[in-house]
């Protein structure tokens, strides 16, 4: 397939624009709904750098899934009535009807574990290429309701019956028991699902032997928990495990793309072996692409590759000054279309976040209960502060800030602060702001870290800050934060 892209009109421009939205929108919206969410095509980027995107988003419509399935069910007491099937680089809303029954026809991409989930709960669903499967659930006590029947539903029942047995006891109850209780907890729940496993007369034969090493994969998992969390859970600082507590099996084999489609416990095992690897970042969610690429580099498993870069995606981001390095590599190391789409989207994304670029735009509402908008404050410059009453470094700023202010408040500048509070919050949102005395603009975001200002800027944590120009554009997207010398300088040098 040739793409040329040239003279273009800008009623071209504007169509292309608008078949490239709908189509990454489309296609990538069954693989990672927060970053189809954040995707923006930005009209000053000229169209020849959308050729790469365009191109990845044609391709990956025309991949043929290896399996099409049947899944279908009633599931009541579902708020907002719609569940969620997801797996590796797959993702499928479901609408039920008002009675909670839905029919579906599923593309799966491979054999293995995949989940159901709910606003309240998350189950495991195994598919194999030819499911053909009816559940059944009350969604207000999902795990002792559900039932399946059809092909694959043996498996499936056993996986609903270890997963009640896997959690009559919480996570914290059990990494706070001291080391005797918890190996003999621990012991006492794999006993429980070898002997499931042992009675249930399994239909599927690959099913049954890939659970085998799964129930060695769910110990070591718990192992692996307690080592990295008894302390917390226990409140003891510095906390180490004796010489008698059982050795991790180091010999397992962490790159592995069967298990991998197979195992969430298998998963974990190898993300958290990957944390430790590039050093300093275990349990982060997101982990440093300067550390991560040349342990990804060297993966032979395409799911396990794959995911690993996508936990790297946060790199590009324009709080990373090589951010376009970042994408090259990372986009250099995968052949999966929807990676790519993920990859490509973030980088363009950031582009659009650049000094001199217009800035995304809200519209919250203020502590008044009126709107502020950020087109009502053309004319000054903007430092905006993203934070939340429940985060501890946002509210450690707020001294800094209120001195900054008060520095600045005769200069061409507003300050203002946007909370990413949950609007069922806003009393205690109002509330500090009136206890701390809070100056500047106080604004309340619509929907959290869902609201469109946080997405467009592409904003992962909190406290950030912002800073925009008078005609509204971005002057800095990751400014210096109160507390920093530079951003006195960086005010004073704009002759306000």
């Amino acid at each position: 397939m040739n793409l040329y892209f040239y003279n273009y009109t800008t009623q071209t421009i504007q169509l292309i624009q608008t078949y490239m939205t709908y189509m990454v929108k489309k296609i990538f919206y069954t693989s990672n709904r927060k970053f189809t969410q954040n995707i923006i095509f930005d009209k000053n980027i000229p169209m020849k750098r959308y050729s790469l995107l365009l191109l990845i988003v044609m391709l990956s419509s025309f991949t043929t899934p290896k399996a099409t399935i049947t899944l279908s069910g009633k599931i009541t007491n579902v708020e907002n009535g719609t569940i969620w099937i997801k797996g590796e680089s797959f993702e499928k809303e479901i609408n039920l009807k008002p009675d909670g029954t839905f029919l579906e026809k599923l593309p799966i991409d491979y054999e293995g574990i995949y989940s159901i989930e709910t606003s309240k709960n998350r189950m495991p669903i195994y598919f194999s290429k030819d499911s053909k499967m009816s559940l059944s659930a009350d969604d207000s006590n999902f795990n002792s309701t559900l039932k399946h029947t059809g092909k694959g539903s043996i498996e499936n029942q056993y996986i609903a019956k270890k997963t009640i047995i896997t959690t009559q006891i919480s996570n914290e109850e059990l990494y706070k028991l001291n080391e005797i209780d918890f190996l003999k907890k621990v012991k006492e729940i794999k006993n429980s699902i070898s002997v499931l496993y042992n009675k249930t007369k399994f239909s599927d034969s690959y099913f049954k032997e890939k659970e085998v090493e799964n129930i060695h994969y769910f110990e070591q998992i718990k192992l692996i928990h307690y080592i990295n969390t008894h302390g917390y859970y226990a409140g003891l600082n510095g906390f180490v495990v004796s010489g008698n507590f059982p050795k991790i099996d180091n010999k397992m084999d962490l790159d592995n793309e069967s298990d991998f489609l197979f195992s969430f416990e298998y998963q974990d095992i190898v993300m958290r072996k990957f944390f430790e690897n590039i050093k300093g970042d275990e349990g982060s969610f997101f982990v440093s692409a300067k550390n991560a690429i040349p342990e990804i580099k060297a993966l032979k498993s395409k799911s396990i590759k794959n995911r690993l870069i996508l936990n790297s995606v946060n790199d590009i981001n324009i709080d990373n000054a090589n951010y376009k390095n970042t994408y090259n590599e990372l986009i250099s190391i995968t052949n999966d279309p929807k990676t790519k789409e993920v990859l490509t989207t973030n980088y363009y994304n950031t582009l659009a976040l650049e000094p001199g670029k217009p800035s995304p735009t809200f519209n919250y509402e203020n502590q008044k209960g009126e709107t502020t908008s950020l087109e009502s404050l053309k004319g000054k410059y903007v430092y905006i502060d993203v934070w939340a009453t429940w985060c501890g470094p946002c509210r450690e700023e707020i001294p800094s800030l209120e001195k900054v202010e008060e520095q600045f408040q005769s200069k061409n500048i507003v300050f203002v602060s946007i909370s990413i509070d949950n609007s069922k919050d806003r009393e205690k949102w109002s509330k500090l702001i009136n206890d701390k005395n809070m100056s500047g603009i106080q604004l309340l975001a619509d929907n959290e870290w869902d609201s469109k200002f946080i997405r467009e800027y592409n904003i992962g944590g909190i406290p950030k800050f912002i800073l925009i120009d008078s005609n509204g554009n971005i002057v800095n997207a990751n400014a210096p934060r109160p507390s920093d010398p530079k951003l006195v300088e960086l005010l004073s040098s704009l002759q306000l």
